[in-house]
């Protein structure tokens, strides 16, 4: 009976309206970066398409409950959705630290974080936009974004450990290591997504 039950596959469209602004985030967050002409001008754009991507968020979520038939698990679209409005949150705190902390000059390990973000963000793009049809291909996109995190994770530990080495004032110790280490958990939150879908996956293979 509830195979004859039309699954509402607008879903899929929500989602890949969350991987476009997520990837709007994170271009916005690396020309910052690139350029650092005006950032608190850059952070007011992130923050813009932050409340873009709460917007959505909260949209999936308020259609998840008014429908019967989804096309896969509840859970994991919740756990889909709310996770990559996680992404979308780390991006707009990274920016926040880098005006907050009136950073006069980001360092080549930042800017490289923040371009293995948007690589991670258009990868997850590209397994978002095959959901509903051939799954296959998404694992080999959540492999890709598991070696993104690993090498985010290893920049950002390089990065810390070159701080102490080298930095001697304690404050902007302080500073550049929560900056990496917020940097280096929007990769985290990129894998989480990975993870979801990978799972999705298994389930409805």
């Amino acid at each position: 009976m509830f195979g004859l039950i039309p699954k509402d596959e607008k879903f899929f469209e929500m989602f890949r309206e969350m991987a476009h602004n997520t990837i709007l985030g994170a271009q916005e967050l690396k020309s910052m970066l690139d350029h650092f002409e005006d950032p608190a001008a850059s952070q007011k754009r992130i923050k813009d398409l932050e409340h873009r991507g709460d917007a959505l968020t909260h949209d999936i979520i308020k259609k998840l409950n008014k429908s019967f038939i989804t096309p896969f698990d509840r859970e994991d679209i919740y756990s889909l959705a709310s996770k990559m409005d996680d992404i979308m949150d780390l991006i707009d705190a990274s920016s926040q630290r880098f005006v907050m902390y009136n950073v006069e000059k980001p360092t080549p390990e930042a800017k490289q974080l923040a371009f293995i973000i948007l690589q991670s963000c258009q990868v997850i793009a590209k397994a978002v936009s095959l959901l509903g049809g051939k799954h296959e291909p998404i694992a080999e996109y959540c492999v890709q974004v598991n070696a993104l995190e690993n090498e985010a994770d290893r920049v950002c530990r390089e990065a810390v450990s070159r701080l102490f080495d080298e930095e001697k004032d304690p404050i902007q110790l302080i500073k550049w290591k929560e900056i990496y280490e917020t940097l280096e958990k929007a990769t985290d939150k990129c894998e989480d997504v990975a993870n979801i879908m990978e799972s999705v996956v298994v389930k409805n293979a």
